[in-house]
């Protein structure tokens, strides 16, 4: 990652030290933060004189009886402003403009804050310059709102959920729909993960999640008091933990002590993000928890592929019309790596099965598999191998793992089942990433937690889960909405980083006749939704998660997917509303992409290409058929030249979308 860098000190935004008060406002004037530091450290955010966060106060204690952030004496402050570009190669953009201006404040104690304002959104931390190890009991993190606003918030799953052990809470794969509810009707029983989203007056937006969290525990969100006010909470330290859950490849915490972190400086803390939007399109587009991580620790990215992958788990290897039995054996990968090859897919993952089950050792493969020879057969064809890993298998033999099966020539493992976020398992996702960087490996991560920029700071991390994907269709009853969440996440889970939703169903079925079908299932919605969620979605290692005989069998739709991009130049979101439609165009060198979803209403857009420049460009577009809201499957595929008004009418079926690939012809 290279970058151009002008850092000066700040001149060109106001902030004010008054007494005790000190006021920070972003680049472009909108969003002001005010930084009380009497008897509390408080911080209040407007934007555009609409209330953002009333004041709310933030600190952190110590077992030693410290306590950062009351009655603090500020020693310093230091302020500048930063405008940089940042290239990328692995990303929604290949570059990214960074402007913010930065406000430090240096207490007694030898702790810092600093909080930086960018147009986008605001966003803090703590720090310290002392090497002395710590212990953190708590951190007080509460966003205090004077309205009754209405949230998008994801609970822990119901599974999860004990009313009369909360600790259980902390336990959870981060996968649900949204509750939509006013924050003064929150369950005080219920743990919130983030990110979530904020409805706030004149039609803007707060989502509200973190950065850059490294040896710390993940931050999540209660509402105990009834009010209007979200307060930060933390997983417990683990004191005790015992091998079970998910064939015996998790680690379950039976005791946890009394403090949520053991830290030894110096060191910066996690940033606590805002993002703030004037209008819902602004959050599909912003880049503020992937500036705010560390930058790459790997020097040289080259080797590191991004791409699609032939997925076996949701079709549950149901492949035909072959004469071999369909299971987890070679001759089925095999098939799969030939189908890989003929659509120039990257990759071929074998996913839970390979190895002997219950067993937790990633060295003990089943006599039906072979390895070697599935790597060696992909070489052939140009198509690589990534396994699938339980977590304490990866975790208990990690170095040894990840040496043999590189040597081997497998390109990546897909780990999965961590479902926690305290400070042991944010350490293991360091260390996973940097261990498998050593081997050149990629790393996609399975029950996680949402992304907070590790793949900014680690890029062989290409993906992430903490999102409810289409694998919750093999299971979910009717009554689940995938339609609708398709239409709501990409506001809020998608702020955070890339999601590994895991699309490409060819099975397509309207909201009457979804049912969940285990070995067999089905989307909800057309089979143009699930084509325009390879453009809406980023998604930089990209499952398709149908079998090959059924990609097979509808050659236009699968080889429109498999030339889709999964990292981009440039991206652009073109319109949205939070739970109902998404329109966003992206561009891979001179190519770019369109897509659309709708919810469950049927709708049209008028989606504007005026980004394109010239005239001569010819349009591949999949739309919904006229029957798609009786037959999902139902599509029309046509080649249209570029309207001369650059406007593309287009019609959307209950549940349906549009996908387009639009390219420059001859002048």
């Amino acid at each position: 990652m290279k970058s151009i860098i002008s850092t000066f000190m700040c001149l060109t935004f106001i902030i004010t030290a008054l007494a005790q008060s000190h006021t920070l406002k972003s680049p472009d004037g909108k969003t002001h933060v005010t930084i009380e530091t009497r008897e509390k450290i408080n911080f209040a955010v407007t934007h555009q004189s609409t209330e953002v966060v009333a004041a709310s106060p933030i600190s952190i204690s110590f077992e030693n009886g410290e306590i950062w952030g009351v009655n603090p004496v500020v020693n310093n402050n230091k302020l500048r402003s930063v405008n940089q570009v940042s290239y990328t190669s692995l990303y929604k953009k290949n570059k990214i403009y960074e402007v913010y201006n930065e406000l430090t404040l240096y207490f007694k104690g030898n702790y810092y804050l600093v909080f930086r304002a960018y147009d986008q959104g605001v966003a803090y931390r703590f720090g310290t310059s002392s090497e002395k190890e710590l212990i953190i009991l708590n951190e007080e993190m509460k966003l205090n709102f004077s309205m009754d606003h209405k949230a998008f918030l994801p609970y822990v799953r119901s599974r999860d959920y004990d009313p009369l052990d909360f600790n259980r809470q902390y336990f959870t794969s981060f996968e649900n729909t949204y509750s939509h509810i006013k924050l003064s009707e929150i369950d005080s029983t219920r743990l919130i993960f983030l990110p979530v989203l904020i409805e706030l007056p004149n039609g803007k937006k707060l989502c509200f999640t973190e950065a850059d969290l490294e040896s710390y525990p993940g931050l999540n969100l209660v509402n105990k008091t009834g009010t209007f006010t979200l307060t930060g909470t933390f997983a417990p330290f683990p004191k005790k933990t015992e091998q079970g859950g998910h064939n015996m490849l998790q680690q379950v915490v039976t005791e946890r002590e009394e403090y949520i972190a053991r830290i030894k400086g110096p060191r910066s803390f996690p940033w606590r993000v805002l993002s703030i939007s004037s209008n819902d399109k602004e959050l599909l587009n912003n880049d503020m928890v992937y500036l705010l991580a560390s930058p790459s620790g790997i020097n040289d990215v080259s080797w590191i592929k991004p791409g699609k992958v032939a997925w076996d788990w949701w079709n549950d290897w149901n492949i035909y019309g072959v004469d071999f039995r369909a299971g987890i054996n070679n001759e089925t990968y095999q098939y799969y790596i030939d189908f890989a090859s003929e659509y120039d897919i990257e990759y071929v993952i074998l996913d839970e099965g390979w190895a002997v089950n219950k067993q937790a050792d990633l060295l003990q493969v089943i006599p039906e598999i072979d390895i070697q020879g599935l790597v060696e057969y992909g070489k052939k064809k140009d198509v690589g191998i990534i396994l699938w890993a339980g977590y304490w298998a990866f975790e208990r033999d990690m170095e040894n793992v990840c040496r043999h099966y590189s040597q081997m020539g497998v390109k990546g493992f897909k780990v999965d089942f961590m479902n926690r976020d305290d400070q042991v398992m944010v350490d293991f996702y360091y260390r996973c990433a940097a261990t498998a960087a050593r081997y050149n490996m990629i790393i996609d991560f399975h029950g996680a937690y949402k992304p907070t920029g590790l793949n900014r700071t680690y890029p062989n991390v290409l993906n992430f889960e903490g999102v409810f994907g289409l694998e919750q269709l093999k299971w979910s009853s009717p009554e689940v909405d995938m339609v609708t969440y398709d239409v709501t996440m990409p506001f809020i889970r998608m702020v955070a980083g890339p999601v590994d939703y895991t699309q490409g169903a060819m099975r397509n079925a309207i909201r009457a006749n979804y049912r969940p079908i285990y070995s067999e299932p089905v989307s909800q919605g057309t089979r143009c939704r699930q084509l325009a969620e390879y453009i809406i979605f980023e998604s930089p290692l990209n499952m398709l998660c149908d079998n090959p005989s059924n990609y097979l069998r509808e050659p236009e739709c699968t080889r429109f997917i498999a030339e889709i991009p999964t990292v981009w130049d440039n991206t652009i979101a073109l319109e949205g509303k939070v739970g109902e439609y998404i329109a966003m165009a992206r561009q891979k060198n001179n190519i770019w992409y369109v897509g659309a979803l709708t919810n469950w209403s049927k709708r049209e857009l008028d989606v504007d290409l005026s980004f394109l420049r010239g005239e001569n460009y010819s349009i591949e577009l999949f739309r919904d058929g006229v029957n798609a809201d009786r037959v999902g499957s139902d599509y029309k595929r046509e080649i249209i030249p570029l309207p001369n008004n650059k406007v593309l009418k287009i019609l959307m079926m209950p549940g349906g979308g549009f996908a387009a690939k639009i390219t420059k012809t001859k002048e």
